[in-house]
């Protein structure tokens, strides 16, 4: 059974870039937005840093500009560097008329002012912020704007399974014309057809053991986008944050980047600290430096965790400025005011994936992406800190201008043809997705983590090869279920990431390899390209 919809604009993701895309586009069209859990249930919600976006006089855009370069390690595009950072004043203001509270301060002047965190890699303070819990006042504000908007329909627990080409349906020139989505409460598959699709469904860090980031980070866009034919880049630049509380019971709990900006120290069990040995800026630098530090700490003294301190602050100060890091902790019997918080690295931010221009276009027509999902050249091989909302921000806004723009030459594809499940029967056995589950993540984590080599990628891709097999026979004989869905997208993302990873033979930004540790700009300087006629 299945039901058919037409919209103007069909948005895949609910966080940021999908709901503030959604804002911009209603004024003029008709739109829909799936979210595969609740409306708020995003990476966007997870982020405690803040946006950073030049606000204070003493800051100024060329100096945002060069932050950025400096981080992403010579492969930003300097043009869309430009472009993003240029509007990023405009989008907090955006933010603010929508009704989101940033944290504000009074002046020596007696003028109140924001309040701006300083954050890894950036030379200023520039960190706009909701305390530590920024992201989910933004998501909680943006969903309370789309309930509020009549042109727009949020379908939640909607699951996009692939999107629908106009060229593998026989018609010519090829272009996106909807999706096929498995409604996760009625098990029913529905056909959604769109004028245009945009995909801005997140990141993929569900592909690796450990990670920050919510069970629907599962790589869904990427994989759909993959499958579709369109353009991917720079999938071996995988951010992991340097630090996310180790606790048994703290399944993904981030600590925020702001508590190393305003001064916390990365520590071993004996309390020393360790990071100006690797780098001068010591805890403010990159993020790829300080995991990679923390990796080579643990692995080199075998020990599980190093530690996190910012007990040497005032109480007030932390508890003010950290109001959610110090509740969550707390509830899991740490005192941050008073004690070091055990940390780990985890999986975090996808720097590549679908490439699109600085309007969110991709190489399929009629088919968008913006945020994490995309690749717009902004991040290079290395995302700066809160430099992630911003582009997403800025994007989704330059993309609503192209969508309405073009949107009166797209007509809806006709005579979509219904998903058809008569050759497929339940699954006999779950318990094979579950197991492929675990062992891929587990074998990304090992092989493709923080440090590589060649001989662990080699055999990362001899086993997702595997892998990728017996899920394709699964899903060709099955009915599809959510968790197949996931697992499908998440083995892509993974065989992409690898693909990448053997391609690059230096180490860059959040990519590096023992086997060629120092950057080779003779050779690499660029980016890593894979098309869909590059493997099978």
């Amino acid at each position: 059974m299945s039901e058919s919809d037409a919209y103007d604009a069909l948005i895949i993701g609910s966080g940021a870039a999908g709901l503030s895309l959604a804002l911009a586009l209603a004024e003029r069209l008709r739109v829909v937005v799936l979210s595969k859990g609740s409306a708020s249930e995003s990476a966007t919600y997870y982020a405690q840093g803040g946006i950073s976006a030049v606000m204070d006089h003493a800051d100024s855009v060329d100096s945002h500009i060069q932050d950025t370069l400096a981080a992403g390690a010579g492969l930003c595009q300097r043009n869309t560097v430009e472009f993003i950072v240029r509007h990023g004043r405009e989008r907090i203001e955006w933010l603010i008329a929508q009704g989101v509270p940033f944290s504000t301060r009074v002046s020596r002047s007696g003028a109140e002012e924001f309040h701006l965190m300083r954050e890894g890699g950036h030379s200023h303070r520039r960190v706009v912020h909701a305390a530590d819990a920024t992201g989910r006042v933004i998501e909680k504000t943006l969903v309370e704007r789309v309930a509020e908007n009549a042109n727009i329909t949020l379908l939640e627990r909607h699951m996009a399974i692939d999107l629908i080409s106009s060229g593998k349906l026989g018609r010519i020139p090829d272009r996106c014309a909807g999706a096929y989505v498995l409604d996760l409460d009625r098990q029913q598959i529905r056909t959604i057809a769109a004028r245009c699709s945009v995909l801005a469904s997140g990141g993929a860090g569900k592909v690796y053991l450990y990670t920050s980031n919510p069970d629907v980070a599962t790589g869904d866009g990427i994989g759909m986008a993959w499958r579709a034919g369109c353009v991917i880049a720079n999938m071996e630049f995988v951010q992991f944050h340097p630090t996310c509380l180790y606790h048994p019971q703290a399944k993904t709990f981030l600590l925020t980047e702001a508590l190393r900006g305003e001064g916390g120290r990365l520590v071993l069990d004996t309390g020393e600290r360790f990071m100006l040995k690797f780098d001068e800026r010591a805890e403010l630098a990159p993020r790829d430096i300080v995991a990679r530090a923390i990796d080579h700490e643990m692995k080199r003294l075998g020990l599980d965790n190093v530690y996190l301190d910012i007990s040497h602050k005032p109480r007030d100060f932390i508890i003010e400025y950290f109001p959610n890091v110090y509740e969550q902790c707390n509830d899991y019997g740490i005192d941050i005011t008073r004690e070091p918080i055990p940390v780990v690295p985890a999986a975090h931010y996808l720097c590549g994936g679908v490439v699109t221009d600085i309007k969110g276009r991709t190489s399929l027509p009629g088919l968008y992406a913006i945020g994490e999902v995309a690749c717009t050249g902004f991040h290079g091989a290395n995302r700066m800190a809160s430099n992630s909302l911003l582009e997403c921000l800025v994007i989704a806004e330059s993309a609503a201008k192209a969508i309405i723009s073009s949107i009166g030459e797209q007509e809806l594809v006709d005579q979509i043809p219904d998903w058809d499940e008569s050759q497929v029967t339940d699954a006999d056995e779950e318990v094979v997705v579950a197991h492929n589950w675990d062992e891929l993540r587990r074998l990304m984590w090992d092989y493709v983590g923080i440090v590589r080599t060649g001989k662990r990628l080699q055999r990362a891709r001899r086993r997702v090869d595997l892998l990728h097999s017996e899920i394709s026979e699964f899903y060709g004989n099955f009915r599809v279920t959510g968790d197949l869905i996931e697992l499908r997208n998440l083995v892509q993302v993974a065989e992409l990431i690898i693909r990448c990873a053997l391609k690059r033979r230096e180490s860059r930004g959040l990519h590096y390899t023992l086997d060629h540790p120092e950057s080779d700009d003779a050779n690499y300087l660029r980016d890593t390209i894979l098309r869909a006629g590059d493997f099978s």
